[in-house]
């Protein structure tokens, strides 16, 4: 049984930031998790990004950058997702 409804469309943003978070920041960010609608966050601390997951039917893309904004992350820029492949063209 899934918690999340079935409707709910799914999206992720990444964001590039320039100094790693504090401890306080990091509790904070952790936080936006209680916003109905945020479903995940992760950092790739390699690449200096925080991936997060959300509910497009319940926030946008700018709602979820002013969250994490105002948790404290020193956002330098949003990274654009990756692209998927095309799928080849069928043979016959």
């Amino acid at each position: 049984m899934s918690c999340y409804d079935s409707s709910m469309t799914a999206v992720e943003i990444r964001f590039r930031y320039n100094t790693p978070p504090s401890e306080p920041v990091t509790f904070a960010l952790a936080n936006t998790r209680e916003v109905y609608g945020i479903r995940r966050l992760s950092f790739d601390r390699e690449a200096h990004s925080l991936r997060v997951e959300y509910d497009a039917t319940r926030l946008n893309a700018a709602d979820v950058t002013q969250l994490v904004r105002q948790a404290g992350l020193d956002v330098v820029e949003e990274v654009p997702p990756l692209r998927q492949p095309e799928p080849a063209p069928a043979t016959s």
